[in-house]
């Protein structure tokens, strides 16, 4: 297995995207979006993750079989907080006001 090495270049660009999307989930934290704020927040979620896994694991230069593993482990993600939902949902619960 060759082991491919990225320049500084690539990890600090990364890291600054990192941070300006830190930035701006603090930024959204801040402003009043209504349903989209959770929206939001994900998506620069997402984003991040993705950066996190192609490029500090090391899965954007790896074999398509490690891809296939990566793809199937967010594949079962999504499966449980489906599940985890329809059950969240699904429940009757107390009034908040006792």
């Amino acid at each position: 297995m060759s082991n491919h090495i990225l320049p500084i270049k690539t990890y600090v660009a990364v890291f600054i995207a990192l941070m300006v999307l830190l930035a701006a989930t603090v930024a959204i934290n801040r402003v009043s979006l209504g349903e989209l704020n959770i929206v939001a927040a994900l998506s620069i979620a997402v984003v991040k993750t993705f950066l996190v896994v192609l490029f500090f694991m090391h899965v954007r230069y790896s074999h398509r079989l490690i891809w296939i593993f990566v793809g199937v482990g967010f594949y079962w993600l999504t499966i449980l907080l489906a599940l985890s939902m329809t059950d969240f949902l699904s429940r009757t619960w107390p009034p908040l006001g006792r």
